[in-house]
């Protein structure tokens, strides 16, 4: 635990946490003193970093887009914690880049459910808690994809304007209950899906042509959104609600 132990006696649940960004946050807040519910699909790859995190943390399988898996992982998380402070929807998925035409009705329905419906899901495991015991953080995970999109990725990228939009609504809905919503907006980032952001187009070649449009020159990292959702979740930012933080090193600008 570092020494300012910014989340000391927070608790909080993470989707999509065996791995890249949500393995990345899940681990931070460990770090800063909260005790941290690691929740993936990967049961497994939920476990490997539930156990990597040590005794402040435990693992849920759970596939967000089924309400009836998000209410037992937040039954289960509140029944080891007593409460949850903060939730942060990270779990997404997208298609291969590539023509809209060429994305099946299956593959867009799994896009909606994963990266949308899931936060429908989580409001209603969570906000009922949250307004029994006064206070609340979410943080959604949206995409500079939903603010700035580009031609390859429409499905996804709808989804992703769909989160950013919901960040907004629900954190003035529920700014009465002194609950907070906020959200996150990186530019692509080396985790698992960055193959799937660049699809056929995934060349050395394309790559520099990308990073060519971030003014910093780099993806984001794990670390970035971390240190984000960091902020976002602690009491510093007490009176910050409904914004969606661009992690994008200038490529909205």
């Amino acid at each position: 635990m570092s020494q300012s132990a910014r989340l000391a006696g927070k608790t909080a649940v993470v989707t999509g946490a065996a791995s890249g960004f949500g393995q990345g946050i899940a681990e931070r807040f460990a770090a800063e003193g909260a005790r941290v519910a690691v929740l993936d699909i990967d049961a497994e790859g939920a476990e490997r970093v539930a156990k990597g995190i040590g005794a402040a943390a435990i693992a849920l399988g759970c596939d967000v887009s089924k309400a009836g898996e998000v209410t037992q992982a937040a039954d289960a998380a509140i029944g080891a914690f007593g409460e949850i402070d903060i939730v942060v929807n990270n779990a997404g998925v997208s298609h291969a880049n590539g023509p809209l035409l060429g994305v099946d009705e299956a593959t867009f329905d799994k896009i909606f459910a994963v990266n949308v419906k899931s936060i429908y899901h989580a409001c209603h495991a969570f906000v009922p808690h949250w307004r029994a015991i006064g206070r609340g953080v979410m943080i959604n995970i949206g995409s500079t994809a939903g603010l700035r999109p580009r031609p390859g990725l429409t499905w996804y990228n709808a989804s992703k304007g769909a989160v950013n939009l919901l960040t907004k609504s629900l954190a003035v809905e529920l700014a009465p209950d002194n609950v907070r919503v906020c959200g996150i907006a990186p530019v692509m980032g080396e985790t698992g899906l960055l193959e799937t952001f660049m699809g056929m187009k995934d060349t050395p070649e394309n790559r520099a042509r990308f990073l060519a449009t971030i003014p910093l020159g780099r993806l984001s990292r794990p670390d970035d959104i971390a240190n984000a959702a960091l902020y976002l979740a602690s009491d510093e930012a007490s009176l910050v609600t409904g914004v969606n933080l661009e992690v994008d090193g200038g490529r909205c600008v």
